[in-house]
């Protein structure tokens, strides 16, 4: 079974919680979600993830492509752009803002508490692949030296201490849309499908 399969069944990204708590941030930054069209974003904007090897590699990248797609084709472009641009990385390749849906779903990792957040990352694999990511360091601009001794810590609580706290500062700085300047972008480049789901 594939991680990112994994991911969306029983690991970060699982479809029974996950939305639960982009729901809470999303209520923590912006008030309750009354629209119904942001619950869809809320248990759609990862669904890509469920056909990836990796989750960040440049599958694992490619992963907003699915939901983007759904959300445009039943909701209109701007709902399709909105889950698209959930991933900053893939907004800023592609030229465009990152949507608020981004910072409730970054506000959702910072709300999960580690004694579930770390189970659910070891039982899908993803563990290994968020760690190894962070130490190469090639994510993050902006970032304190406080984070960063957090970020190159072995002890996977300490690591998540280290990353959650980069990721709350990320969403403070940009709650009000500024244009992200943190963000860096990576060396692969999106493939076609991906592209296509912009419409």
């Amino acid at each position: 079974m594939r991680v990112g399969t994994k991911s969306v069944l029983f690991g970060v990204h699982a479809i029974w919680i996950h939305p639960f708590f982009v729901a809470w941030a999303w209520w923590k930054l912006f008030g309750f979600p009354w629209d119904l069209r942001l619950w869809s974003a809320f248990f759609l904007h990862d669904a890509g993830y469920i056909f990836c090897p990796n989750m960040d590699g440049s599958e694992g990248e490619q992963h907003v492509a699915l939901g983007g797609r759904i959300m445009g084709s039943i909701f209109g472009s701007e709902w399709g752009d909105f889950t698209l641009c959930h991933s900053r990385h893939w907004a800023k390749r592609v030229g465009k803002r990152y949507s608020r849906l981004c910072l409730a779903d970054k506000l959702a990792f910072v709300l999960t508490p580690a004694w579930l957040y770390l189970p659910l990352a070891r039982w899908s694999g993803e563990l290994q692949e968020y760690m190894r990511m962070a130490s190469s360091r090639q994510l993050y601009g902006n970032i304190t030296n406080f984070e960063l001794s957090l970020l190159d810590s072995r002890n996977p609580r300490v690591w998540l201490e280290g990353l959650q706290a980069y990721t709350r500062r990320w969403v403070e700085q940009h709650r009000n849309g500024i244009r992200d300047h943190w963000t860096v972008v990576r060396s692969h480049p999106p493939q076609e499908n991906a592209l296509e789901a912009q419409g």
